[in-house]
């Protein structure tokens, strides 16, 4: 089954999650998650599977460690999923900021720069924490999420000047990406999976060579644009901690060697999250081969 981008659900039980999650506190449904639908999904969902042989296979974990983290690995995107939801209910978290000082540099420039993400904590939370006033971001989002979440998206985005970017299977994203960074302002975008032009780059990942796309690569070093990764890592029920990392690239180098170590070092960095965050890793598929054939339609 391939992966599309979507989150669980229709707008009707979207609707009523985001009216329960503003009188309840979030933790009850953590529980509840963690004891009701988590165990179910195990069962029936193949990602059970991908998640263990992660921690038996990258993390080198014993076989009780790995299922205690599988478990784990699922009740925190279960509530990864419901804070997103309150969010959209109104409810507020606790951020705290490691490398502000990057972001708050660049972001006071005239230039573009590009920020990258990966499907490693809880991302979303960064656009509506990050000051944006002194610059429009420009967030790539997948085509085919729900309109209930876009539309949720959009209202709390409305007042942290950012816009989404819908990631299109005829490559229209990229005539808007390329308009945003002559306006001067941030583009936004996973690197760790493929979207749209199928071009991709292999590259040293936890032990074995993995693919990313080689788009969002080109395109910052196409222009000489300066680079950060940006995690965001849930710590507490309330509480996340934003990473903020700049890449570093030679500039003078030819262009593929400008893409290849860009690459490099953003492989590198999520490797590094990854290690010290194992349990909020929410690719479900076969990451090493690149073969999307069990998400489920799951996203974070």
């Amino acid at each position: 089954m391939k992966w599309t981008g979507t989150t669980y659900g229709n707008a009707w039980m979207h609707k009523w999650l985001i009216r329960m999650l503003r009188h309840m506190d979030v933790r009850i449904l953590y529980a509840f998650t963690s004891v009701f639908v988590i165990p179910v999904c195990l069962l029936l969902n193949p990602s059970a599977g991908i998640i263990y042989r992660f921690f038996r296979e990258r993390m080198g974990y014993g076989r009780i460690k790995a299922a205690l983290g599988t478990y784990t690995n699922h009740c925190l995107f279960g509530q990864v999923v419901i804070d997103k939801f309150s969010m959209y209910a109104g409810k507020k978290f606790h951020v705290e900021i490691d490398g502000q000082e990057y972001y708050q540099k660049l972001a006071t420039r005239d230039e573009s720069f590009i920020i990258l993400s990966s499907h490693v904590g809880n991302y979303e939370i960064a656009g509506y924490t990050l000051n944006q006033d002194q610059k429009a971001m420009n967030a790539l989002v997948f085509y085919g999420e729900k309109e209930s979440v876009m539309a949720n998206r959009a209202k709390l985005f409305a007042g942290t000047n950012v816009r989404m970017i819908p990631i299109r299977s005829d490559m229209g994203h990229l005539f808007e990406i390329d308009q945003a960074l002559q306006r001067g302002e941030i583009v936004s975008m996973p690197a760790d999976r493929i979207f749209g032009s199928q071009k991709k780059l292999s590259l040293p990942f936890m032990g074995e060579p993995a693919d990313f796309p080689y788009g969002p690569f080109s395109i910052a070093t196409m222009r000489g644009l300066s680079v950060l990764v940006l995690h965001v890592m849930k710590v507490k029920s309330r509480t996340y901690r934003i990473y903020v990392t700049p890449l570093d690239y030679d500039r003078e180098a030819v262009r593929q060697e400008q893409i290849k170590q860009l690459a490099t070092s953003y492989a590198e960095e999520v490797e590094r999250i990854v290690k010290l965050y194992p349990t909020q890793w929410y690719n479900y598929f076969e990451f090493w081969n690149n073969e999307p054939i069990c998400a489920n339609n799951r996203r974070t």
